[in-house]
């Protein structure tokens, strides 16, 4: 597959940043999720660390990316991917040191690349010496306050307080042996902290200023809508944990409380008396109406959006997310946020190369085998897509390892899962670890360069193909078009703002953006006309003046 040349001259389109660079950083950049487990590995213990990061820092200036994005690397019992953290502040042992987290912030920065750490508010690990001390202290006390403790119900407290499920199974409340409860959304190793206590807030303001003072650029805020709940009697009832079914005017329980609010305000203050100021991105999983109270002028700067995760390959569809949260980004005055994959979901190129209407979850269980999927079709799709992303206004997060075009790694032994999801569902989920299986860097190297010891996520023979090596010799490959896409767009991007471009074909999608460039994306099956103007750059290769099926041009707006 084939790019079209980048052009040697921009000088209709050059650099129109409308934002002070050093300051508001983030509101058109290119951000790069690194799960650190599964991207490099220093010391072949089989396991990705930060000295691992540190020895690819050439890799990530050619790609061109703005911020990395690291998840969890805090001390943990590994009980939910590093989310459940035992030390906010300090390094797991397994990643590397503090001394090796400053080489990295150090490095990175000497690049002109910023970096952004998870945030994990809403619960601790069981190993957290604040549960420790909770569980010896025993009820009623001040220790045990800062985690939400509460009486069973029955003759004997043998009942849970209430019938609250967890994200990960039928019941949110787990006893302990001197008869109480206490609430966890997610796994019965990470309970919830009590947000209402004053500990828990000062706590986490130390820890923001701990990083931030280290030279972290952002944070990514995890169940940012979860902190603060409702814990008066009676308990209100509820049975799902879906934002489309969350009520939209703050009252849930446990879920998008208009009191999260305060605490975010707090931490704004925290983030602007840096020079420059920090930021911070939050995971909230509410409705579309919501998100402004959470990337707003006096909390925190951003919100994901995550519509494309769910979306189907449709210029209708595309439309209408894109549309969306464009509208929500102008209400709320903070740039949207673009994302085809991240750390807990099918990868895309999968994902588009799966019949409409498919059943992931069944899909993923198929065992034995890797399941079927039409990977010539996936792949293009997912060329196109990402050019489609990057040519949006705001900023675009991407995923390890899609920009190598990885599909989903479907068929691994269910012995060496590694996410809870598959044991606390009971074995009906098969969780999230094949997006999460270490990165190929070599084709003919052992571990295919990520370890000199081997995972326990199995890497399958066809990586090779896919392989850092193997596509940097290939200026037709995936990583060639994420490099020269994530460049062109710095020279391009303007204004945040786009003019749809209505077509005769349903099944194109046309936009175009200040300076002078368009975007066109064919979602069709058929080839149709491209518009007048000098093509810079395709996901593919183009037909005599056609955009084939599954394909993306970026034209000057004149011929």
């Amino acid at each position: 597959m084939s790019l079209s040349t980048v052009p040697n001259s921009t000088s209709e389109a050059g650099p129109q940043v409308d934002v002070e660079s050093s300051r508001a950083w983030w509101q058109q950049a290119v951000v790069y999720q690194i799960y650190p487990r599964s991207f490099a590995d220093s010391n072949a213990d089989g396991i990705g660390d930060l000295r691992g990061i540190v020895s690819r820092i050439d890799y990530l200036t050619k790609l061109g990316i703005d911020a990395v994005w690291l998840s969890p690397f805090y001390p943990s019992g590994w009980a939910d991917g590093g989310y459940d953290v035992a030390d906010y502040r300090n390094v797991d042992p397994r990643f590397g040191t503090l001394e090796d987290f400053d080489l990295l912030v150090q490095s990175l920065h000497a690049v002109g690349i910023r970096i952004m750490v998870d945030l994990v508010p809403n619960h601790s690990s069981r190993l957290h010496p604040w549960f420790v001390e909770a569980l010896a202290a025993g009820p009623g006390s001040p220790e045990r306050d800062r985690y939400i403790f509460r009486d069973g119900r029955g003759v004997d407290g043998s009942l849970p307080p209430n019938d609250w499920p967890s994200h990960w199974g039928p019941q949110g409340w787990t006893r302990v042996e001197d008869g109480q409860w206490y609430l966890h959304f997610f796994s019965p190793d990470q309970p919830d902290f009590n947000w209402d206590n004053a500990e828990v807030r000062q706590e986490f303001e130390h820890t923001i200023r701990f990083w931030a003072d280290r030279g972290v650029d952002g944070f990514r805020v995890d169940v940012a809508h979860g902190l603060v709940k409702d814990m008066s009697e009676p308990y209100q009832h509820f049975t799902s944990f879906s934002p489309l079914l969350t009520p939209t005017d703050g009252s849930h329980p446990l879920f998008d409380r208009d009191d999260v609010h305060e605490i975010y305000r707090g931490w704004r203050a925290i983030f602007e008396a840096y020079d420059p100021p920090r930021m911070a991105v939050a995971e909230a999983a509410v409705p579309a109406e919501r998100i402004p109270l959470y990337a707003s002028s006096d909390g925190l700067n951003q919100a994901f959006n995550f519509d494309l995760l769910f979306t189907e390959w449709s210029a209708a569809e595309f439309r209408t997310a894109i549309s969306t949260n464009l509208d929500i980004a102008s209400s709320s005055g903070s740039p949207s946020t673009w994302v085809l994959s991240n750390h807990d979901c099918v990868r895309h190129a999968s994902r588009y190369a799966l019949p409409p209407g498919t059943d992931r979850n069944a899909w993923l269980l198929a065992s034995g085998r890797e399941p079927s999927e039409d990977r010539s079709t996936g792949q293009s799709r997912a060329r196109a897509a990402i050019m489609l992303l990057l040519a949006l206004p705001g900023s675009a997060y991407l995923y390890q390892g899609e920009e190598l075009g990885l599909f989903e790694v479907a068929n691994l032994d269910v012995a060496t899962l590694l996410d809870p999801v598959w044991t606390r569902t009971l074995h009906t989920e098969k969780g999230r670890d094949g997006c999460r299986v270490p990165l190929p860097w070599r084709a003919a190297t052992d571990n295919f360069g990520f370890s000199a010891g081997a995972s326990p996520l199995h890497q399958p023979g066809w990586f090779a193909d896919f392989a850092v090596d193997a596509q940097e010799a290939d200026q037709s490959s995936t990583l060639a078009l994420y490099r020269a896409a994530i460049s062109l767009r710095k020279q391009l991007q303007g204004r945040d703002v786009l003019a749809w471009v209505d077509t005769a074909d349903e099944d194109v999608l046309h936009f175009t953006r200040p300076g002078g460039w368009q975007s066109i994306t064919n979602f069709g099956s058929s080839p149709v006309p491209l518009p007048v103007g000098k093509v810079l750059l395709s996901s593919g290769p183009l037909l005599d003046g056609l955009l084939p099926a599954d394909t993306t041009a970026w034209l000057t707006s004149t011929a």
